[in-house]
């Protein structure tokens, strides 16, 4: 494998409040990173200066071997796509028109998209099984089926590096383990390099579980405080450190093949469920 992704001393602050105090991080191609940690601990703010949109006070950010500050902006979308956690409502966009929108980068803000195109859209609807909604309006989707459409918009792009913010935000059971399951068989089958902001630990021990290289970065106030291998970094000693209760981390076998999952137990700071929240 080689590097796609290469993050060194990465600081941001909005305004007086620093809230990236010196990240660093590599992805390698064919590699998840679950970034995971508490609320308001610097996750999507991460990803957003990995996107362009938020600008470091220092630092720098190599992708696909080149400083991103040299990267105009349409070049960077054809490196790097984006699965957001929350959309705006649009104008009536069919799902069709949506995934097209992902092929912006290749013909431009001013131009239709062709044929070829159109066809490019959709075989993403097609891998993300969704290719029967492409006329339906995406504003009608639950929110499962149009988390997979902008999987569907971000797969248009064609880059082999793709961020996600919180995926299975407000997901069913059953959504949530569909685009966990996709994600996986996109890094096996296409060796595409994934970077996902999550609070749930049990999605990068999944990964793992289905033999998908997967690393965490468990970050706290602004920094990573450890990085490495789901099942080494995801333990009761970091759990109770960085979130302040006390989980239990399982081993077992499915059909012979390894599992290990992680369950919270309680608090272990003598805090108490406040029912107001």
């Amino acid at each position: 494998m080689n590097t796609i992704l290469e993050v060194a001393g990465l600081r941001f602050s909005y305004g007086a409040r620093e809230v990236l105090k010196g990240v660093d991080f590599s992805v390698e191609r064919g590699e998840v990173l679950c970034v995971f940690g508490p609320n308001g601990c610097g996750k999507s703010t991460m990803l957003e200066c990995l996107l362009g949109l938020n600008k470091p006070q220092s630092g720098k950010i190599t992708v696909d071997g080149k400083d991103s500050r040299e990267i105009k902006i349409r070049e960077l979308a054809q490196k790097v796509a984006f699965v957001p956690q929350k959309h705006q409502h649009t104008f009536g966009y069919t799902v069709l028109q949506m995934v097209l929108m992902g092929r912006t980068a290749d013909t431009g803000f001013f131009q239709s998209p062709g044929a070829e195109d159109e066809e490019i859209a959709r075989q993403c609807l097609r891998q993300v099984g969704m290719l029967s909604f492409q006329e339906r309006a995406f504003n009608n989707l639950s929110v499962g089926e149009s988390q997979l459409v902008k999987l569907a918009r971000a797969l248009a792009q064609r880059t082999g590096l793709i961020l996600f913010d919180e995926p299975t935000s407000h997901l069913d059971f059953r959504h949530e383990l569909n685009v966990i399951k996709y994600m996986a068989k996109l890094v096996r089958d296409q060796g595409i390099s994934l970077v996902m902001a999550t609070h749930f630990p049990n999605h990068a021990l999944y990964l793992e579980n289905q033999g998908v290289p997967t690393k965490v970065a468990m970050m706290e106030n602004g920094v990573f405080c450890a990085v490495g291998k789901a099942s080494e970094v995801l333990n009761e000693e970091n759990m109770s450190r960085i979130f302040k209760i006390k989980t239990k981390v399982y081993h077992g076998f499915e059909e012979e093949n390894p599992v290990t999952y992680i369950m919270p137990i309680d608090f272990s700071d003598g805090g108490q469920w406040n029912e107001a929240n």
